[in-house]
């Protein structure tokens, strides 16, 4: 084969390529709840929105719903093999005891620190009070008056945004990717992107406690890797971003020394 097919080759491979990476944290002395704890776990987080040609992210309401729709039936479903008395909130005025805004405060105070920790423990912008600390975020008296009031033990939030790739940038895609074979290779568009995360706090002291995330993305519009529109998409991203949650080190090394 000679070099510039070659060459072609290897580019029309990685462009074809979709990459899934995930990676918790968890507080040291973390060990994955079990028994019977009592779990609240909060709606959804959720987007889902439309890559232009452009590369602009249009939101779509009803794909977002939709996708909720399969997340929130996802997690019951994974839910109900944990044991635990669990309960997913999917509106605000469901939670007996609780106000609808003393809800929404918590949750915006939880979408802050989660978008905190993915800054520091994902992309590398590092604050300097959080360095060498490991999971050392919490929601404070908030979460602990939730606690108090409502009687659970934990609150599991959970947080998704998907870019579907248009026509127009499949199409875009593909016209860069064809180039490869005659000797030009168009700079990538790159194609869609789904990052997930999800946290557990704590109800008696605040703390974030395990923290977990899922980044996907592929190099050429339209390749996918798990639509959140559909049953399956939705549950593949909850197993991903649930399915396993790794006690602390800690706890990790107590049990290998036994």
């Amino acid at each position: 084969m000679r070099k510039s097919s070659l060459a072609a080759a290897v580019a029309a491979s990685a462009a074809l390529s979709a990459c899934v990476q995930t990676r918790q944290f968890s507080d040291v002395q973390f060990t994955p709840p079990s028994g019977d704890y009592k779990l609240l776990v909060l709606r959804p987080d959720v987007t889902v929105g439309s890559l232009t040609t452009g590369g602009m992210v249009q939101p779509r309401a009803d794909w977002t719903e939709q996708a909720r729709t399969y997340i929130v039936q996802a997690l019951r479903a994974q839910q109900a093999t944990r044991g635990g008395n669990v309960t997913l909130i999917e509106h605000r005025n469901q939670l007996p005891g609780v106000g609808e805004q003393e809800l929404a405060d918590v949750e915006r105070l939880n979408s802050a620190v989660d978008q905190a920790i993915v800054q520091h423990k994902y992309l590398g912008d590092y604050l300097p009070t959080k360095r060498g600390k490991g999971l050392d975020w919490t929601l404070g008296a908030d979460a602990v008056k939730l606690g108090q009031k409502t009687g659970y033990d934990y609150a599991l939030f959970l947080h998704a945004e998907d870019e579907v790739a248009s026509g127009g940038r499949v199409a875009l895609g593909l016209l860069g990717l064809a180039g490869c074979f005659i000797g030009f290779c168009a700079p990538n568009v790159g194609g869609q992107q789904q990052l997930d995360y999800a946290s557990l706090v704590d109800l008696k002291t605040g703390e974030v406690v395990w923290f977990n995330v899922v980044s996907a993305g592929s190099e050429l519009p339209g390749i996918k890797f798990g639509d959140l529109r559909t049953p399956q998409g939705a549950a593949q991203m909850v197993d991903r971003l649930l399915g396993r949650m790794k006690p602390g080190r800690a706890v990790q090394r107590q049990a290998e020394r036994r």
